[in-house]
């Protein structure tokens, strides 16, 4: 089995490898091919990954290359982990926001719609290169914004998934707190990506019994403190949010908690350099500890599992919180909008499982956003000013004109580089 990384030389990477070591009889791969431009990063990566599966033997073999067609023919799947512009792009994404008081994020909000209108462009041209190689690759979407990257994939007729770690991050919490195996435990886990909630939770299976209000009675106050967000907001909610939502639960606090503090960016770029310096270590053969706080945590098992699952063989659960089409899941939305919902994945793609009704709270917003990420890939398609102002004016953090305006005015002056129409 060959599998080729987009974005090879990222940080993320030596978390995915310790996974498809890990987990070799989930997902056989024979054949590991890191793609990324940067040659220096990828080298260093490279490296480690090759030391990491000798350490585990197994024997994979490693290839670096910045060929795109070359490392995606012959690939049973491609997994795209990239970002346009980098660290200091990001840094960006978090602080001009904050000017016009709207939080500083790097996937919701203004800073996401920058951080799509860069990325979906990108996207598109390696999936269709992808395509044009090898048409039966399944492509793994890991690049966020995840739910606008994979509308703009499955849009333009590619064999694609969307994947996040949220989910598989708090089954892992869960089953910790109820000690148990976490593929005993099941989420009903409904949204779109970064704007979920788990409204119930099941011990062995869709049909299982619902312990979610036994784990906010005994854990409450620790979830919501992982989350950051006040324990009676989940008692009052009834469900887990995610740890996203929080930008729009309180958003004034958070864009005054940003205004004190050093960017998460700034924070990454710094841990980043400390990774690469441990990558070049030629005595290291194991992911380091450091990596843990980069971000992604399961990120590798959420893969492995998605891959195998796509490819037809063995995995972890019988279902996969993934990204795709709605397809009449959630009857307040458009077929064509994508929602990350449980699904049963196989060779012929993902296929929603059935969610129950969604409270008008959550429904709402879940609409509200789910218009927004229509308006931000019509801008990423098609480029003009005024669509990035629609697209802004619609998001439920912006939601006001002269706000819009001025946050139009700063995307475009920070990105330019990157906007060929701008």
């Amino acid at each position: 089995m060959k599998l080729a990384v987009v974005g090879g030389g990222s940080t993320y990477t030596p978390e995915l490898v310790d996974g498809f070591a890990r987990l070799r009889d989930t997902l056989p791969v024979t054949e590991l091919v890191l793609v990324d431009p940067a040659a220096d990063r990828l080298e260093l990566v490279g490296g480690l990954a090759r030391r990491i599966l000798a350490r585990r033997g197994h024997g994979a073999r490693v290839v670096t290359t910045d060929d795109l067609e070359a490392g995606a023919d012959g690939a049973d799947a491609v997994l795209l982990q990239l970002r346009v512009g980098g660290q200091a792009a990001r840094e960006r994404d978090e602080t001009w926001p904050l000017e016009c008081g709207c939080v500083g994020q790097e996937t919701t909000g203004a800073g996401g719609l920058a951080k799509a209108l860069r990325t979906v462009p990108v996207v598109l041209d390696i999936a269709e290169r992808v395509r044009r190689t090898n048409p039966r690759a399944w492509i793994v979407d890991f690049t966020n914004p995840v739910g606008i990257v994979t509308r703009a994939l499955l849009r333009a007729g590619h064999r694609a998934v969307g994947l996040c770690n949220v989910a598989i991050g708090l089954q892992r919490k869960f089953a910790a707190l109820l000690e148990v195996a976490p593929a005993d435990v099941h989420l009903d886990h409904v949204g779109l990506n970064h704007l979920t909630w788990e409204t119930g939770v099941r011990l062995g299976g869709p049909d299982g019994a619902d312990v979610l209000p036994r784990l906010l009675a005994e854990h409450g106050a620790a979830i919501a403190a992982g989350l950051r967000l006040p324990p009676e907001l989940l008692e009052r909610l009834g469900v887990v949010p995610s740890y996203y939502l929080r930008y729009y639960y309180a958003h004034d606090e958070v864009v005054a908690q940003q205004r004190g503090e050093p960017s998460r960016a700034a924070e990454v770029a710094r841990m980043e350099r400390e990774l690469l310096a441990m990558y070049g270590d030629p005595a290291l053969d194991e992911k380091p500890a450091l990596l843990a706080k980069r971000g992604g945590a399961y990120y590798s098992e959420a893969a492995v599992d998605l891959t195998a699952a796509l490819l037809g063989g063995e995995r972890a659960g019988p279902y996969q919180v993934v990204n795709t089409y709605n397809n009449g899941t959630l009857p307040f939305l458009d077929d064509d909008a994508v929602i990350e919902v449980p699904a049963a994945v196989g060779p012929k793609g993902p296929a929603p499982l059935p969610v129950p009704a969604v409270d008008p709270l959550h429904a709402g917003l879940i609409a509200h956003v789910a218009a927004y990420e229509e308006l931000a890939l019509r801008a990423a398609l098609h480029g003009g000013r005024n669509r990035v102002f629609r697209a802004l004016l619609a998001h439920p953090l912006v939601g006001r004109y002269a706000t819009a305006e001025a946050l139009t005015d700063r995307l475009l002056a920070h990105n330019r580089e990157y906007l060929p129409w701008a």
